[in-house]
Order: structure tokens, then C-alpha cells, then sequence
């Protein structure tokens, strides 16, 4: 066989190198896992794949997942690897699988259940449960093989209860003994190849049975110990997630002095709530203050509104309150469909559904105006006259009517979407200042969880496909700088350093892309996890070629099946031909 100057060649495309500089036509060369040249016409390779028309863009970085679960049974990390990801980072907002004793296996289910909405049975029949400590945890990890490169973080809540039992779970305050048991073990699990470590401090954080996260209540101690115990390792990044409500002032000020003492970099999601509309100014205000002074620290941000779904396959619909819905709710979707298309079970169901109670009643699962039909081609910021209530007014019928018949729709697949963060005003201007803004990433799509309520694993094709392109009610995004955000600065948020640019000696991720023709399905339900458990997932067209470390895995939006993904340990520096220059 002849021998080439490289194993594959990107041919003719427009690369955007990752830095925020205009794409240029050009050819990329890799050899042996890693990018070797970029320029005009460079020798033939081994393989080639024509880019001409295309842009060819650095493999997108999702720093914020849950694939925890998923990566121990699973080879492919989607929705998340059929969006252009080719790393990714779970673990987050303090929940996990490890450190974890064998008699806290169902707690630490039931709280990923109840906080990413997976269900019971697909965990216990999916999770091998092969480890007890972090290390452990890595070391299993590193013997699989996935469709993108995986880092984990040290999750809190699993560190708490390891240390501290039944007083863990209880949110009961460390003690100096505890806090020195968890920073010793959060520094052996940064030394082993953590990431890092996170946190949760939101009431929307609760068990499947009702209970609040262990680490709500944590103390500013017990917090402080855990990032010192990551300063003594020298490594190690803080991810941390709370509501900064009633006093976002004063939590933000803790966080800045844990970084100050601790010296790791931090990042907290961030989020227009619709009970403080404004406060997430004040948030970004005081992170510019922080890092002013010269403190790594970052908000994670999205680019659409974090939505729910509802529907008659999913976790929740304006129904699921209803007693008349009840008679049904466990049948089969066809059986579903049946019953609401006949005409006395339908007007039974909407006689009482307009005298409900219960906890939902008059909020999400009812919110006429904040709920819309998600149809093919979702909108992810609709307009007022789109809503449940508008078309209601528009068309003369009950708004529970019009939301039923939209759930029929597609064979009972129908679904509808309530925005319920980020859409306090009806529009993302919010969003675009988050996401301009000079310290934020990109971050909090949740791929791996949510799975029967949320779909936004697609965020990093839709920052494309919206703030790009599409956008009709305001202003865009460049399409070089979004690149960069989701790539170089996400990359950089975490310490790694050997991805997310298009240079020599960088890790060859890469995404070749048809730019014009990119564009997101509707979310849908797969019924392929472990159990027959379901999940949403949600398919996007347009990605002609997604690499990993030079091996295709992506074509044409379908796997290949090639599994080049591998457990990345730790923060990893810049190619050292590049941290010199």
C-alpha cells in the first residue's frame, strides 16, 4: 500500500479554526489522531472527504451532560454525538454514581431519578455497579470504548452521603471530620483523573421520592474543604448550580470567596428565572466584578429557553392531573389514541379537565400562554400568537381542546413545549447578552437526562442553525464567533487544551458541516434504553461528517459505529509546538 503524507485529508472546505477568525478555504490533514497541516491543495491522503461547500469546524465541547449512567452501558453518547460533540463533560450539578457503598446503590438512584428524570428501572438494570470509590469509577470507565471522548467530575451528592451516611442524605452540617474525609477524597479523585467537582444548591434538585438534594443545605465549610482539597492536588475544576434567589448577592459572594481560597476555576449555570426576571444582569454584573479581579470564573449559559416537553409518550401533559386521563395513562400509545379520538371519552375528559385540581393545575401543565404545539420544524422562540391560549382565541375552541388535538397529531407523537426558563420576556434577547457576554460559556444542554421531559442535548446545532442564521427578532451571532464559543471556549473552561482549535498537533475533532442545510427534527421518543426505557432524543440534518480523534463516527447524521472515544483523565495542556507561540 502507498504511503501518504496523511491518513485522511478534509477536502476544499471553509474552516473555521475554532479562534473566532473568518473561515478560509482549505484543506485539513490528519495523521495519527491528530491535525497535521491546513492550507491549499496539501498532498493526497489515505482517505479523503470532499468539504467543497461545506464548513469544516473544530468537534463541539459540551461541557454540561449527564451521561453518567448512560456511559456505563452505553457506546454512543446520544443525542449528543449526532450535534457535532465530540467531548463530553458529566457529572454535573452534583450527582453521580460514585464514590458509592453498595448498600446506597438505590439512594443514589432515586436522587438521579428525581433530579434528571431517569427512570428507576433503567438505572438498576443498566448500571453494573463494577466500582465503590472514584477511581474506581474512572478505572471501568477507561476500559470502554465510546462515539466521543468522555471527562467525568466528582458529583457532591455522591461524595456526601459516602462520608457521611444517613446524616449525608439528610443534609445535616459536616462536621471538621467530614469536611476533611470529603476533600481528601475530592483531591484523590482529581489525582486519579477527574475533572473536577460539582455541586447543587437548587430546590428544583429533589429525589424521586420528594427529598431535596443532600447538598442543598451545604455549608460554605463543607464547600471551601472539598476546593481546597482540589488546590492540594493542583488541579481540578468547581461546577457548581443554584437558584441565586431570594439573594443572588450573597450566594455569588460565596462563591467568589471559595474561589479566592481555593484558587480553581468556577463555573455556575445561569439562567433568566421567570420569578427574577432581571437578576440575571446582576449575576453577570457580579462575575465581571469577580473576574476583574482576577478570578477564573464563568457562567455557563444556553441559547434557547429551557423547555419542557409534554406529550401522551412522555413524563408529564395538561392531562396527567385529570382522573379521566388516569383510566388510560398506563395503556399503550396506540390504545391512547384510541380512547381520545372517541367521542364520548374525549368530552368526558374535557368536561372534567375544566374543574381540575391538584399540585399542577393553573401552572406549567395549564400555562395556556406559555405552551405551544412543538411542530416539524421547532421554534424554539415562538411568538405570543402562537401560544395554546392564541389559537384557542384565534379558532373559538377551549385551550384544552386545542392542546389535546396537538398531542394526536403524528399518530399521538404530538407534542407541546412550555419555555419556563430564559423566556421571562417572550424573546432571547436575554439570551444573546448571556451569550455575548465576555465570561460565559456555552453550557447546560443535560445530555443523557431529562429523557422523558427534555430535549435540548441539541443546543449546540441549534446556537448554530438560530443565532446564526435564522434569527428574525433581533440581532445574530457571527457565525465564526459561535463556532469559537462552543469549541476553543468551552474547551478552555475545563483545562482542555488539546481541543476545540484547528492548528497543528491539536486532537483532530472535527465536524464538516452543510451549513445551509442545517436544521433540527422534532424531538421524538426512542424506546432503547436499558429496561425498554424511553427517552427523547431528537435528530439533526446537515452534519456530513462528525471525526473524533481522525476516525469518522458520523455520516451524513447516521453512526458509522466506529467507537474511537475514550475516557479523557484529567485537564490536558496545549500541544506544546502551539503553548509557545
Amino acid at each position: 500500500m502507498a504511503d501518504h503524507a496523511y491518513d485522511l485529508v478534509l477536502r476544499g472546505g471553509t474552516v473555521f479554526d475554532g479562534t473566532g477568525a473568518p473561515g478560509v478555504l482549505a484543506d485539513v490533514g490528519i495523521k495519527d489522531g491528530l491535525i497535521a497541516a491546513i492550507g491549499p491543495r496539501l498532498a493526497a491522503g489515505g482517505d479523503e472527504i470532499d468539504a467543497r461547500g461545506r464548513i469544516v469546524t473544530p468537534g463541539f465541547v459540551d461541557i454540561h451532560t449527564h451521561y453518567d449512567g448512560q456511559a456505563t452501558w452505553g457506546s454512543q453518547m446520544s443525542p449528543s454525538s449526532g450535534h457535532g460533540v465530540t467531548t463530553v463533560v458529566m457529572g454535573n450539578c452534583g450527582v453521580g454514581f460514585a464514590p458509592c457503598r453498595p448498600q446506597d446503590h438505590d439512594r443514589l438512584i432515586r436522587l438521579m431519578e428525581g433530579v434528571e428524570d431517569i427512570p428507576f428501572p433503567v438505572l438498576t438494570e443498566g448500571l453494573p455497579w463494577a466500582w465503590e470509590s472514584f477511581p474506581d469509577y474512572l478505572d471501568f470507565l477507561a476500559g470502554r470504548s465510546f462515539d466521543v471522548d468522555v471527562a467525568a467530575q466528582l458529583p457532591h451528592a455522591a461524595l456526601r452521603v459516602y462520608v457521611m451516611g444517613e446524616r449525608g442524605a439528610n443534609r445535616e452540617p459536616a462536621t471538621p471530620a467530614d469536611i476533611a474525609a470529603m476533600a481528601d477524597i475530592a483531591r484523590q479523585a482529581v489525582e486519579a483523573g477527574a475533572l473536577g467537582f460539582s455541586t447543587s444548591r437548587t430546590l428544583n434538585h429533589r429525589t424521586s421520592d420528594g427529598h431535596p438534594t443532600p447538598t442543598l443545605t451545604a455549608g460554605e465549610d463543607e464547600l471551601t474543604g472539598i476546593a481546597l482539597g482540589l488546590a492540594a492536588a493542583g488541579k481540578g475544576v468547581l461546577q457548581l448550580v443554584s437558584d441565586f434567589f431570594p439573594d443572588g448577592a450573597a450566594e455569588l459572594a460565596m462563591v467568589r470567596r471559595i474561589v479566592e481560597r481555593s484558587g480553581r476555576p468556577l463555573s455556575f449555570s445561569l439562567v433568566q428565572s421567570p420569578k427574577s426576571p432581571g437578576g440575571w444582569k446582576a449575576m453577570l454584573a457580579g462575575l465581571s466584578a469577580a473576574v476583574d479581579a482576577g478570578l477564573p470564573m464563568k457562567a455557563q449559559v444556553c441559547g434557547r429557553p429551557v423547555g419542557v416537553l409534554f406529550g401522551l409518550e412522555l413524563t408529564l401533559n395538561p392531562f396527567s392531573q385529570n382522573p379521566v386521563f388516569a383510566e388510560i395513562k398506563d395503556k399503550a400509545l396506540r390504545d391512547k389514541v384510541a380512547a381520545l379520538s372517541d367521542p364520548d371519552f374525549r368530552a368526558r375528559l374535557l368536561a372534567h379537565d375544566l374543574d381540575a385540581t391538584g399540585p399542577f393545575a393553573g401552572s406549567a401543565l395549564r400555562a395556556w400562554d406559555n405552551l405551544f404545539p412543538m411542530g416539524a420544524d421547532p421554534d424554539y422562540e415562538p411568538t405570543a400568537d402562537a401560544t395554546v391560549a392564541a389559537i384557542a382565541a384565534a379558532t373559538g375552541r377551549p385551550p384544552a381542546e386545542v392542546a389535546l388535538d396537538a398531542m394526536l397529531e403524528n399518530g399521538g407523537r404530538g407534542m407541546l413545549y412550555h419555555p419556563f426558563l430564559n423566556y421571562a420576556d417572550g424573546s432571547l434577547d436575554p439570551s444573546f447578552r448571556m451569550l455575548t457576554h465576555r465570561d460565559t460559556v456555552p453550557g447546560l444542554s443535560d445530555g443523557g437526562a431529562h429523557v422523558g421531559m427534555i430535549c435540548d442535548g441539541s443546543f449546540p446545532t441549534s446556537n448554530l442553525t438560530h443565532w446564526t442564521r435564522d434569527r428574525a427578532r433581533g440581532p445574530r451571532i457571527p457565525l465564526e464567533t459561535m463556532i469559537a464559543r462552543q469549541t476553543r471556549d468551552t474547551a478552555a473552561a475545563v483545562g482542555l487544551l488539546d481541543r476545540g482549535l484547528i492548528a497543528p498537533g491539536y486532537r483532530a475533532d472535527l465536524n464538516v458541516i452543510d451549513y445551509e442545510g442545517l436544521r433540527l427534527e422534532a424531538p421524538r421518543v426512542a424506546y432503547d434504553l436499558p429496561a425498554g426505557g424511553r427517552r427523547l432524543t431528537q435528530k439533526a440534518h446537515g452534519y456530513a461528517a462528525t471525526l473524533v480523534a481522525g476516525v469518522v463516527t458520523q455520516r451524513d447524521g447516521e453512526p458509522t459505529g466506529a467507537l474511537p472515544g475514550r475516557l479523557v483523565r484529567g485537564a490536558r495542556s496545549a500541544p506544546l509546538a502551539l503553548a509557545a507561540a
